[in-house]
């Protein structure tokens, strides 16, 4: 009988290519579909990539309903307008030193807002081309602000060897007097007792002191800023300049400093300070304060009395109707020496954009609803009125006029019925270089630790102003 020949090794043969088959195409379908996850991971970084996130830097304020405010700020403009923001808080000593610093490496965000340092950065940033033009941001409410405000971001840009608009103003200040009415009243005295003549106001003070110190209360009658770190020293200076009528630059913004009476005022200003602070009225460790620390030691009661150029103070106290309205007082300043009216040195806080930013667009989408009456308007109301407005019809709310707020009612009324002035800064920005290396701080000290005449630190600080001057 013939052997049967097995198909089995054929049939084997058939399945065996028939699985390398499917393997062939199972593998080219994998790598199909990876060619399709990696071109979907590609379009969603394609699409990360275009939805650009706006970067801001902002003075961290000094309760938390204010950052909470701009917070919420940017919430809503962030559902708005579909943009994503990355907000950043710095302290203002912290902002000012940030700022300095990226400026050198290039890591800058899109926006600063500028609080102190606006002073001693904002005019020099604009006249080196670092600052875009924000004049179309301003164009739709310049008619809302005042001829002085538009003034203080109106400069002029060196590299393109034109003036305009630079910077976005959002709020204003000015300096008052700060002090404790309960501590007046422990030595039998009240506010109807301050006097308004230059030197009777400050001599009121140090008498306080001495009846303090004589009910064991340790106290300093002069709660002055001295140190050449804060901001707080060179404005309580200008402002000292201001009441001697020592200017130092004409309407031109020329340089002055050459006319003795220049001279003579910044030596009489010096040689108080001297007096003062050799009699025990102002605090040595004045002399190393940062911007925060006039607030904290008046708050914490180390001294008597204090200027400062926000409500930051009294917004600090707001929890405590109390302290607020009650224990803590507001002055206007006294009469300048010659009898007339004070005039105020304005705070302008203004928030910039840098030319380099590659968000600018966005940037100034979001400056133009910040700017808004009702948006602004409600910020500075929310942050408890430490910043006065500067757009018109923002005065119109009865919040800040409302007498009874003794703080924010002062405030508005100095800066709105009061004679004021811009910081020098306005008039030619080599003088915020003057401000920012606080010549003023640095003449302080000289006379107050280095132990060098009010002539001598007064004749070195003119040097160099001039100095300055001469290599702007």
């Amino acid at each position: 009988m013939p052997k049967i020949q097995s198909d089995r090794p054929q049939r084997f043969k058939i399945w065996q290519w028939r699985y390398l088959l499917l393997a062939l195409m199972f593998s080219l379908l994998i790598v199909a579909c990876d060619r399709i996850s990696t071109s979907n991971q590609d379009l969603v970084s394609a699409a990360l990539t275009d939805n650009k996130v706006l970067k801001i830097w902002w003075d961290k304020g000094f309760t938390l309903e204010e950052d909470e405010a701009l917070q919420q700020i940017v919430s809503n403009w962030e559902k708005q307008s579909g943009n994503k923001v990355k907000l950043s808080f710095y302290s203002t000593d912290e902002l000012s030193q940030k700022a300095e610093r990226e400026l050198r490496t290039g890591d800058l965000p899109d926006l600063i807002a500028m609080f102190k340092s606006e002073k001693s950065l904002t005019a020099r940033l604009a006249w080196e081309g670092k600052l875009a033009d924000v004049s179309d941001v301003i164009a739709p409410v310049k008619s809302l602000y005042s001829k002085n405000i538009l003034q203080t971001v109106n400069f002029y840009n060196q590299t393109l060897q034109k003036r305009s608009y630079y910077a976005l103003p959002i709020h204003q200040a000015t300096i008052h007097v700060y002090y404790w009415r309960d501590l007046l009243e422990k030595v039998g005295h009240s506010t109807k007792d301050i006097p308004t003549n230059w030197a009777g106001f400050w001599q009121y003070w140090q008498q306080r002191q001495d009846e303090l110190r004589a009910k064991n209360i340790d106290i300093y009658g002069l709660g002055l800023p001295l140190s050449v770190a804060a901001g707080d020293t060179y404005q309580t200076f200008e402002q000292f300049l201001e009441a001697y009528d020592v200017q130092m630059l004409d309407a031109n913004g020329q340089l002055q400093v050459d006319n003795s009476q220049v001279r003579q005022g910044i030596v009489k200003i010096l040689n108080w300070h001297i007096q003062a602070y050799k009699q025990g009225y102002l605090p040595p460790d004045a002399l190393h304060w940062l911007n925060p620390d006039n607030n904290r030691n008046l708050l914490n009661r180390k001294v008597l009395m204090t200027t400062n150029d926000t409500l930051s103070i009294a917004t600090a106290l707001r929890q405590d109707p109390e302290t607020y309205r009650k224990k803590l007082g507001v002055l206007e300043l006294p009469n300048k020496p010659s009898g007339q009216k004070m005039r105020y040195l304005i705070t302008v806080q203004q928030v910039i954009l840098f030319a380099n930013s590659q968000n600018q667009k966005i940037a100034k989408d979001f400056l133009a609803y910040l700017i808004q009456p009702e948006v602004i308007g409600n910020y500075l109301k929310v942050s408890g009125g430490r910043h006065s407005p500067v757009l018109k019809p923002n005065w119109q709310d009865p919040f800040w006029t409302n007498p009874q707020d003794p703080h924010v009612s002062t405030a508005t009324k100095t800066i709105t019925q009061g004679q004021t002035r811009l910081f020098y800064t306005f008039y030619n920005p080599a003088y915020s270089l003057v401000l920012q290396e606080n010549v003023w701080g640095q003449a302080l000290k000289k006379v107050l630790v280095d132990g060098v005449s009010a002539e001598i630190a007064a004749d070195e600080a003119v040097a160099r102003i001039k100095q300055i001057f001469a290599q702007w």
